[in-house]
């Protein structure tokens, strides 16, 4: 009896989860195809985000989670950065991406809103210390999980009150942690899925500046790190954790999946970030330079100020605009404040670290400028998520001045010198639990930069503060 041939199916494959692209450039990629300019800025980054983290080692909610975390306790893995006790690697990275996060000084990958690297690094760099990693491991590590991060975050744009860094940041995490513990792709793939079960973190603490804001960020990093070394004991999880039918983006954002692809392997996020010059939401850092412009254009006195008008995007003004109220949380409202972040331009002709500090927050001469200050939302032709704002001052005697700023401090269009992020590295070093001296912090400024050269990771912050210091062996220029 004659048996008649199946058809064949003229159905298209099946598309291949986006978890295995991520997977395998996570672990697949030689630090050899690694280009210099990805490396270089990925240490760069990493620069900035210890020393924002070392001087958030003391700011509220910092001090509660480090305290918590000691409490627990466990194998000692990782290092607290500012401290030097020593905790299980996801702990570790709980801690330290709270005090990265607390200051709100970290850098941004505008492009992409996220703040990846207070999620990957304290995540990589607890893994590679717990490893015994050489720095050219972590490094790789370090610089594709924040590749990785950042083309996430491309993928969606619909930007509906989900906290990027966090929703996006903890499948970085988990990538790059994997890559340090050595998985292969199934088990990456694993990691991917298991982290999905932890995805969490809204723009909801922002709008009421609370401390929370400062952990979301540091629950992904912990999660990720915990979802590899699950993973990594034979855990497994859904290949689907991306583009599944349950997935991220059918679940919490809609997302194209091409962003990611697009130039994969060839073209890295590294290069995109803003440094900070404000120790705030990136929300306010226009209208902040703005200010700063106009009183030192026009030697405006505050004393003569009779209103502040400030024009904010859509976005931004969501973030920043609330009315100023510093309690119960006054550290927080200053970072998320763009009348207090004018004020203080305008009065103090600053925005630093200090200007954070709880009687600079409610001091009355601001109390008096924030009465006078009105927000608007500008959304015209051409308005960015963040940009443009404008900012107008109008005296008693010599009538309005108006500065409009289209470009962010910071950023690729508008950069900081190398004398600025170097001074803010000293600054923010000489801050926190336990500032460094300069001999300190030139000590970790120039083990950082070579960090392709530390033979084990464990040793990054060996001896800085040992007046008779000695780099550990492959730290030397």
């Amino acid at each position: 009896m004659s048996r008649t041939a199946p058809l064949a199916s003229t159905a298209p494959a099946p598309a291949e989860p986006l978890s295995a692209a991520i997977a395998r450039h996570a672990i697949a990629t030689p630090f050899d195809r690694l280009p210099d300019s990805a490396t270089s800025a990925a240490i760069a980054v990493a620069l900035d985000t210890l020393a924002v983290a070392w001087a958030g080692t003391t700011a509220p909610g910092a001090v509660e989670t480090r305290d918590h975390a000691l409490d627990q306790g466990g194998k000692p893995e990782a290092e607290i950065w500012g401290h030097g006790a020593r905790l299980p690697a996801a702990s570790a990275a709980f801690v330290n991406g709270v005090a990265a996060a607390a200051l709100d000084y970290d850098t941004v990958n505008i492009a992409a809103v996220v703040h990846s690297d207070i999620v990957v690094l304290p995540a990589v760099l607890a893994v590679a210390q717990r490893e015994h990693a050489s720095g050219r491991a972590f490094l790789a590590a370090l610089t594709l999980g924040n590749d990785i991060a950042g083309r996430l975050a491309r993928t969606t744009t619909a930007h509906s009150g989900w906290f990027y860094t966090s929703i996006h940041g903890i499948f970085a995490a988990a990538a790059a942690s994997a890559r340090l513990l050595g998985l292969g792709e199934r088990q990456t793939v694993d990691a991917l899925g298991i982290a999905l079960s932890s995805v969490g973190g809204t723009q909801q603490p922002m709008a009421e500046r609370s401390l929370t804001k400062r952990l979301q960020s540091a629950f992904a990093a912990e999660a990720g790190v915990r979802a590899a070394l699950l993973a990594q004991r034979g855990i497994g999880g859904p290949a689907g954790s991306i583009d599944g039918r349950f997935g991220l983006y059918a679940l919490y954002e809609a997302g194209d999946p091409a962003p990611f692809r697009d130039g994969l392997g060839e073209r890295f996020e590294n290069g995109g970030f803003t440094f900070k010059k404000f120790p705030t939401c990136a929300c306010g850092h226009a209208p902040t330079q703005a200010a700063l412009d106009l009183a030192a254009d026009h030697a405006i006195d505050p004393d003569e100020i009779t209103a502040i008008r400030i024009a904010l995007t859509p976005y931004s003004h969501r973030l920043v605009g609330a009315p100023f109220a510093p309690d119960p949380n006054p550290q927080v409202t200053a970072q998320f404040s763009v009348q207090y972040q004018v004020a203080s331009a305008l009065l103090r002709r600053r925005l630093g670290l200090a200007e954070l500090e709880e009687t600079a927050v409610r001091d009355p001469r601001i109390a008096a400028l924030v009465a006078r200050s009105s927000v608007e939302i500008r959304d015209e032709p051409g308005v960015d998520r963040l940009l443009p704002a404008e900012v107008t001052v109008v005296t008693a005697r010599r009538g309005a001045f108006t500065r409009k700023v289209a470009l962010l401090p910071g950023s690729p269009e508008a950069p900081l010198s190398d004398a600025e992020r170097r001074a803010k590295f000293a600054d923010a070093t000489g801050r926190g639990l336990r500032p460094l001296d300069p001999a300190a912090r030139d000590r970790l400024h120039r083990r950082l930069t070579g960090i392709a050269r530390l033979g084990d990771v464990a040793d990054l912050f060996t001896g800085l503060q040992d007046s008779q210091f000695q780099d550990p062996q492959g730290d030397r220029a």
